[in-house]
């Protein structure tokens, strides 16, 4: 008997075989280490043999054709294609590669570009033509399965098979070998293996139709909320929301030794107003879903695992939230962020939640005053609120998003003095880490001692709620904590009107509720839910159907229509304008423009072509080295990188500044 037919024999059994290496290549890709791939594949066994037969099952399709060697490697090599993308992306950035991701693979140059350095896209092209090569010489020269297929067996084993692994699939969430809800995204990844987890964020998102859904379903919610009184006339205060990153109160973790309280400031106001503990949907990362749960009021529970609205529905739909809700009392709505525009698709996706002007660093003066790790420290956040409060004459939302606290947190030390220092955890590595996370919050809580004194003084009524978005990225498990608890962070509610001091524990999606509600707004259909039916009989369940009608449904909440148009959300608060351009240096060319509101990321754009400018001031640039002549076109716009210049075009955007036409004023050489 040849081997070739002891193979077909066995191929299901070899079959399997391939398929465990394989799924051991791509976590080892994934990973970025062979070691823990083995610690994985060894301390979770059952895990890495369910992925095992997720893959296997995918391989099924080879006998359904003559050609199985090469049906093999094209299955192989598109898992194999994943866990690559996997790869590359766990390089630059935390959050691994899922199903909202997918749109990418649409544009596989631009994600090379995007993740890779140039000689890397060359030899990414290279080997994907190579591979095609190889395909398409298998397909018609490999190795072909001889004997007749029996399609009236084969295909009714192929379904068996699949309809096993669906039963599989149910028996591992069934005894928590899996889970198909993900707190920390990456985390998950880790514990529950790349193609469960990529398939699970591909295949279910959203929010699933209750069984009992209806129009008088909606109709009974809505009447539970009857006894609320109605929104006070009278003059309302702004509503500030500060969401801190990855900040909150180290000295609750149990093995660390801190020399001194690195939250003072935060501590105190949590003593002398209302405050509690603040229960987050995310362990580690995830700022986007705290961030969705605080401004809409809806919970992530009844979301996909892993899911990020931002990243599918709100890229399709409006969505009830705080700024829509405020809008309709005559409030002016701002966010506020020092990280770039795109971070999240915050630039996009902000006009579905109703704010009228974003603010990023692009757009502030102090976007260079930066941490060791290079994220814009919080400090500079102080100015840009009250901007946003003296922008307008009536009251103001403004929703602050902070980035100082960011990791990755470095496992040497890269702080030449530090202020604080910390002892006790398990490796010096996480010392390290510690001790720079920790003194990186106590500048954040300095700058929250400086943004409260300032507003101390602001001549109108003002709320400010500030929270951690989540933990930070630290490893922490409940025993490692005194709260056993990794899913909550801590909030206060301070206010220069007085309100009377209130200690409880909320989670982010009952925030802003529980704030229009102290301060007499009893607005909108998810606020109106939570202010009436919190820690009533059947809230939670109600609440999913609610947010299904909202966002899913057939919104009978809104007699079937979206009462909510995507805003013209302008970039920044003020326009540049541009006064004068000398030229300083005719032997390098050396011009300076004058006028109002540059930042560091302004560059100038002559008759279509960009040049970078150098900072000096909000007006003052430099641009040098080409003699700018017979330029019928100028203009100011605020570019970061690549992919912010890209979508800061777009003019419902107001990316340009300033634009004139026809050279308004004459090029003078300074003397």
């Amino acid at each position: 008997m040849k081997i070739s037919d002891v193979c077909n024999k066995i191929s299901p059994v070899l079959q399997a075989l391939w398929c465990a290496v394989l799924y051991f290549i791509i976590e080892a890709i994934s990973r970025h280490s062979i070691a823990e791939a083995w610690q994985y594949m060894t301390g979770k066994p059952l895990v890495f043999v369910y992925n095992t037969a997720f893959i296997f099952t995918t391989m099924l399709i080879v006998y359904l054709f003559h050609r199985r060697f090469f049906w093999r490697v094209l299955v192989s090599a598109f898992w194999l294609f994943l866990g690559l993308v996997n790869g590359i992306l766990l390089m630059n950035r935390v959050t691994p590669f899922t199903g909202p991701d997918l749109h990418m693979l649409t544009d596989g140059l631009s994600i090379m570009q995007k993740y890779l350095p140039a000689y890397g896209v060359v030899l990414g092209c290279i080997l994907i033509g190579l591979v095609l090569i190889g395909l398409l010489i298998l397909l018609i020269k490999g190795p072909k399965y001889k004997k007749k297929i029996r399609y009236r067996y084969v295909i009714p084993l192929i379904l068996a098979g699949i309809a096993a692994f669906g039963g599989i699939t149910q028996l591992a969430l069934e005894k928590r070998i899996l889970s198909n809800y993900f707190g920390n995204i990456a985390f998950a990844y880790e514990d529950y293996g790349y193609p469960y987890c990529l398939a699970t964020t591909i295949f279910n998102t959203g929010i699933k139709s209750p069984r009992d859904y209806s129009e008088s379903e909606i109709e009974r919610i809505e009447k539970t909320e009857e006894n609320l009184p109605v929104t006070k006339e009278d003059k309302k205060p702004n509503i500030l929301f500060l969401q801190l990153e990855s900040f909150f109160d180290p000295t609750l973790v149990n093995y660390l030794d801190i020399s001194e309280d690195p939250i003072p400031t935060f501590r105190k106001l949590m003593k002398n107003y209302s405050s509690g503990y603040y229960k987050v949907p995310s362990v580690g990362a995830g700022t986007a879903n705290t961030e969705f749960e605080t401004i809409t009021g809806m919970s992530l529970h009844y979301f996909g695992p892993g899911e990020y609205p931002y990243k599918s529905i709100l890229k399709e739909t409006t969505c009830e939230s705080a700024p829509y809700v405020l809008k309709n009392l005559g409030y002016s709505t701002h966010a506020v962020h020092n990280n770039e525009s795109n971070f999240y698709g915050r630039r996009t996706i902000f006009p579905n939640l109703g704010f009228d002007t974003f603010t990023s660093e692009e757009y502030m003066a102090g976007e260079n005053l930066k941490n060791p790790l290079g994220w814009v420290k919080d400090s500079v956040l102080t100015d840009e609120i009250v901007k946003c409060l003296d922008s307008t004459e009536e009251p103001d939302y403004v929703y602050t998003i902070s980035v100082q606290g960011h990791g990755d947190y470095p496992d040497e030390p890269i702080l030449e003095d530090p202020q604080i220092t910390v002892s006790g955890a398990p490796t010096e590595e996480l010392n390290y880490k510690w001790e720079y996370y920790v003194n990186e919050i106590h500048e954040m809580d300095n700058f929250v001692k400086n943004l409260v004194d300032t507003l101390a003084d602001y001549p109108e009524d003002v709320v400010l709620v500030m929270y951690g978005d989540h933990l930070p990225t630290m490893g922490l498990t409940v025993e490692d904590l005194k709260n056993k608890y990794l899913f909550q962070t801590e909030y206060v509610i301070w206010d220069n009107m007085g309100l009377q001091k209130k200690n409880e524990n909320l989670a982010s999606y009952q925030i802003a509720a529980e704030v229009m509600d102290r301060v007499g707004i009893h607005d909108g259909t998810i606020f109106r839910y939570h202010q009436a039916r919190r820690n009533t009989k059947n809230y939670q369940v109600d609440l999913e159907t609610l947010q299904y009608d909202l966002l899913y449904g057939d919104r009978y909440a809104y007699q079937g229509e979206n009462p909510f148009q995507r805003t013209k959300m302008r970039m920044g608060l003020y326009d540049a304008t541009l006064d004068s351009i000398r030229l300083v240096s005719d032997s390098d060319y050396t011009y300076y423009i004058q006028g109002t509101n540059f930042t560091p990321s302004s560059q100038v754009k002559l008759n279509g072509e960009w040049y970078d400018t150098v900072y000096v001031s909000p007006t003052t640039l430099v641009i040098t080295g080409t003699e700018l002549k017979d330029f019928d076109r100028l203009s100011v716009v605020q570019r970061s990188n690549s992919s912010t210049r890209k979508a800061l075009s777009k003019s419902y955007d107001r990316a340009v500044y300033a634009l004139y036409d026809k050279n308004p004023w004459k090029l003078e050489k300074e003397e």
